[in-house]
């Protein structure tokens, strides 16, 4: 009879052998090959599948393109309205006057003002919101807090359509799911496209309007292979290349 030592290794061992044998099954292990390059719809279903977070993942597009960023005039910067929304819920601040107030917030502004709100962020330095829209008329008045919305990407700009004479319209188009996109200190930019839980479908066509703009957006003076890259992942789930 085996005695308590023995029954313990062997249980020791069960157990191990059960924990490799569960890690070889998993889904990224079967299903995600990381030398490969997938069609965009195989991509994404894969993607779904390897969410495995309890909450509702967001899936990313990370793009690595061949642009010198130490040139100004290679800075990628631009603003896509994605079909079907991201699944986020973004907070907007509308720097109008005080005779566009009422129609910035109809159009769904967290944060509505002039001075009063500028005064306020200069004060206790605090931005909870992740876009800011702005009239041009009060571009002038947005030096007092400059540096405090440059250095956290919060500074509007006539660029990605955040300086406009109509700033219902941009706030609205946010709301729906515009983003605003630019290139990182590594020449990459990265952007979420929607949520786990959205249809394929919907993922392939927010995705494939991305693509456009970003393709779109290539400065005439980057040279060689523009589009070096591109990855899809879902939130802590692993990268998937895509086929472009």
């Amino acid at each position: 009879m085996p005695d308590n030592k023995q029954k313990t290794a062997v249980a020791a061992a069960k157990t191990a052998s059960n924990k490799k044998s569960a890690a070889m099954q998993r889904p990224s292990a079967v299903l995600c090959d990381k030398t490969k390059a997938y069609p965009i719809a195989e991509a994404m279903e894969l993607a779904k599948k390897l969410s495995k977070t309890k909450f509702d993942a967001s899936i990313e597009v990370h793009f690595r393109l061949g642009i010198d960023i130490k040139k100004g005039e290679q800075q990628v910067r631009i603003a896509v309205n994605l079909p079907h929304g991201t699944g986020k819920t973004v907070k907007v601040a509308a720097f109008v006057s005080p005779a566009k107030e009422k129609e910035a917030r109809e159009a769904g502004a967290d944060y509505v003002g002039s001075e009063e709100l500028i005064a306020q962020i200069k004060k206790t330095e605090k931005t909870d919101f992740k876009v800011a829209v702005a009239e041009p008329v009060l571009m002038k008045n947005l030096g007092q807090i400059a540096k405090i919305l440059g250095t956290r990407g919060l500074m509007p700009s006539p660029k990605n359509d955040t300086v406009t004479p109509d700033p219902a319209k941009a706030i609205r188009e946010l709301k729906k799911g515009k983003v605003n996109l630019k290139n990182d200190d590594t020449g990459n930019v990265h952007v979420a496209i929607g949520k786990a839980s959205f249809p394929a479908g919907q993922l392939i066509e927010n995705f494939q309007i991305l693509l456009e703009a970003i393709r779109k957006a290539k400065p005439s003076s980057s040279k060689g292979i523009y589009l070096k890259n591109v990855t899809i992942c879902s939130t802590m789930g692993p990268g998937i290349r895509i086929a472009v």
